[in-house]
Order: structure tokens, then sequence, then C-alpha cells
């Protein structure tokens, strides 16, 4: 069975910085097309400059929270790419909250962005995918792949990440009902829950507080933190034929942290 992606088209959200970035990094270098989202337009120009003209590789600038936004992604994808097969949502914000500030609104940012918006898009991804296997008139194969990017965080409890936590376990059900939904279609549905990678929010992170790179190392087995390739890699695995039969999946990438129980350790 093919690992291959090559020719496939891909939209991968947050794709500005950090894991995103690696993501649509590695996509177009295994060869396949791919519209890069991200809210920083600044940021998109400065990594991928103008890539209207040619290429495998476009970007789109926009908030993916507005409902126009996420039609319009769509709609620069297809005058691009004339398709979508693969989706990676890796768009997601973390946040310090605090539990017992009734203020404080992290609970609902957070859900906003990495849960509706998430929601949102896979949505109106998922009715594509269905209407291009409906018009070529094919009845096998898969017609398409969603991927989102989850945490350890979902199933682990750091009261300062409350917000946190509970959108990406709210994230992990919304892969598994969204595979059983979407699954007569055809379509796949699953997630990559990882610990501590060399993210945006984790760099800013160990910039902020540098004793942290050591605690995280001491409480993950395998000894480090992940770089951001090899969830690219893992994330290649499940849009690739070779997960043909793989859906509803929280794939855990963590060096082994979530087999531990240290309530108090970092989690990213």
């Amino acid at each position: 069975m093919s690992f291959s992606i090559a020719g496939k088209t891909a939209i991968v959200t947050g794709a500005a910085f950090g894991v995103g970035r690696a993501i649509a990094r590695h996509f177009a270098e295994q060869g396949a097309n791919v519209m890069c989202a991200d809210m920083d337009e600044e940021e998109l120009a400065r990594e991928l400059g103008d890539t209207t003209e040619e290429g495998n590789i476009r970007w789109f600038a926009g908030d993916l929270r507005e409902k126009l936004a996420i039609a319009n992604l769509l709609s620069a994808t297809i005058d691009a790419f004339d398709r979508v097969d693969i989706l990676v949502n890796a768009a997601r914000q973390v946040l310090v909250s605090d539990p017992l500030n009734a203020d404080d609104d992290a609970v609902e940012t957070l859900l906003q962005q990495n849960l509706i918006a998430t929601l949102r898009l896979s949505q109106l991804i998922a009715r594509r995918m269905v209407h291009q296997a409906e018009e070529a008139d094919e009845e096998e194969g898969m017609a398409g792949s969603i991927i989102n990017l989850s945490s350890i965080a979902a199933h682990r409890t750091n009261p300062c990440l409350l917000a946190y936590s509970v959108s990406t376990a709210a994230l992990d059900q919304m892969t598994r009902s969204l595979a059983v939904a979407l699954a007569p279609r055809r379509i796949r549905v699953n997630a990559v829950a990882f610990g501590s990678v060399m993210s945006a929010s984790l760099q800013k992170a160990l910039k902020d507080e540098p004793e942290q790179r050591d605690d995280i190392i001491a409480h993950t087995p395998l000894g480090r933190i992940a770089e951001a390739g090899e969830v690219a890699e893992a994330v290649q695995f499940l849009a690739s034929p070779g997960a043909g039969f793989i859906t509803g999946e929280i794939l855990t990438l963590d060096g082994g942290r979530s087999l531990l129980d240290p309530v108090v350790a970092p989690v990213h």
C-alpha cells in the first residue's frame, strides 16, 4: 500500500507558523498541491512570496472563524487546483486560563477557534469531496481525508490549561463523530494528538520560561521534544492510501508522555 500523496490537493490551515507550516512544506515536497491558509497575511507572504502563477503551493489569508472566509478559501483552492482531496486542520490556539475567573473568556475563545471554525471548514470541504466523487461517478476508493491536530491535553488535567483541554477534548469527539457520519461518503476523518512539539506556541513558552525544557524532557520517556516535521510525517500517513482503512482514530505522538501520570507537567 502506498503512502504517497503526490498529485493530491490539500488545504492546510495554520500554515504560516510552526507545525502547520511544516505540514504544508512537507506535503509540497511530497508532490501534493497545497493551499496554505492562515490569518497572518504578512507571514504567509514572507514565507511563500508570490505563488499565484506557477508551482504546487498557494496561500490564502483570512480569518477562518468567519463563514465568508471559509467559502473564499474553498473557492481559491478550486480556482488554483480544481479540486480538494485532503484537509489538514492545523490552525489552533493555546491560552492559559484561570478556572476560577468568571470573566475569563478563554474557553469561549478556544472553542470558537479550535472547534467551531474547524467543524465549519470540515463540513464545507466534505461537501466538496462528496460532489467531486459524484461528478466523477466514483464508487470505489476514498473521496477524501480530513486530519485534525489535537493534543494529549484532551485527556490530561492541568488547571491552567482548562480552556485548551476542553477545546481539544471536544475536537477529539468531533473527529470521531464526523468519521462515522462521513464514512458512508468514503471520507476518512482522523486526528494527530501530540505532546510537546517545537510549535510556535511552545517556542514562545520556552523563551518566556526556559526551565520548562528540562521539565518536559524529564516527563517524556523518549527524552526529547519532537520536531514539527515528525507531526507532518504522521499527518501524511493518515492522508495517504496506506491508511485507507483507518478512520475515527486519534493518533498519539508524544514520545510516550501520556503513559505517565504527572498532573502538573506542562502540556503543549
